[in-house]
């Protein structure tokens, strides 16, 4: 089966202005290279959100979690930290699961547009590593598709010591979303139009309204590579407040769906 192709992220951006950018990835340095060396003076918490119903323990101690399915390559770099100490967390735990280009999770009845799709006793896109001596943890895996009422994310877990201490979400700039979206026919074909985006996620807003969980963007050579900082309280109970319920959000007109995409930017 022939490689899904690398997309530039120059055709995504090239009608987009800095400031818009900016706003559509909501961290200023998405785009920037995916080196976590860049990081060594981060000293933060990241904060917790909700494993949803989707988390399963496996214990794949493994790299490359795709198992084949369709998408654009992507490498997710992660560092651990310890937000304390400002050190490295060596020998942390890191558990990734997430949604195939479908919006599909392995593991679990009820999955796809309609529902109707059972992935039970399966285990792609989820894995663990262990931190080096810098933190670090790599996976190899395809970027995320989308389901119906939340953002694109990858949900992420880190144990340090066999204690749970955060539970999270990576958020991706919807600039490339919306472009992987639409070019890639493994994502083409979804009974109805994506509602919700960075902007008006409850979960993304409530848990994490400084953006801290905003990874960084670099275009590689046959993927892409996004890089997050997790600082943890290695103290903590991984646990984290619900955002008030809301219902399904219903399809939005063209315009206000690009004022959700870009937040700040004046469209008549």
């Amino acid at each position: 089966m022939p490689k899904t192709p690398v997309l530039s992220r120059r055709a995504t951006f090239m009608a987009l202005s800095g400031s818009a950018l900016t706003a559509l990835t909501g961290r200023a340095q998405a785009g920037t290279p995916a080196d976590i060396d860049t990081f060594r003076d981060v000293c933060f918490l990241t904060p917790q959100s909700i494993e949803g119903p989707f988390y399963l323990d496996p214990r794949l101690v493994r790299t490359e979690i795709a198992e084949g399915r369709a998408g654009v390559p992507l490498r997710v770099d992660l560092r651990v930290i310890d937000g304390a100490t400002c050190k490295p967390s060596k020998r942390a735990r890191v558990d990734i699961w997430h949604a195939d280009a479908q919006g599909i999770y392995s593991g679990y009845p009820g999955q796809g547009d309609n529902q109707d799709l059972t992935t039970v006793g399966q285990k792609f896109l989820r894995g663990t590593q262990f931190t080096d001596s810098r933190g670090a943890a790599s996976f190899k895996t395809i970027y995320p598709g989308w389901y119906p009422g939340r953002a694109t994310h990858i949900h992420f877990k880190v144990l340090v010591d066999d204690r749970n201490v955060l539970t999270g979400q990576m958020y991706f700039p919807d600039a490339i979303n919306e472009f992987i979206y639409a070019n890639i026919p493994a994502y083409a074909g979804r009974r109805n139009l994506r509602a919700v985006v960075n902007a008006n996620d409850r979960f993304a807003n409530f848990n994490d309204p400084n953006r801290l969980s905003f990874c960084a963007v670099k275009e590689e050579r046959d993927c892409y590579a996004v890089s997050l900082v997790l600082g943890v309280d290695r103290f903590a109970l991984a646990r984290a407040g619900l955002p008030p319920r809301a219902g399904q959000a219903p399809e939005q007109p063209a315009v206000e769906r690009v004022r959700l995409l870009i937040p700040g930017l004046g469209v008549k």
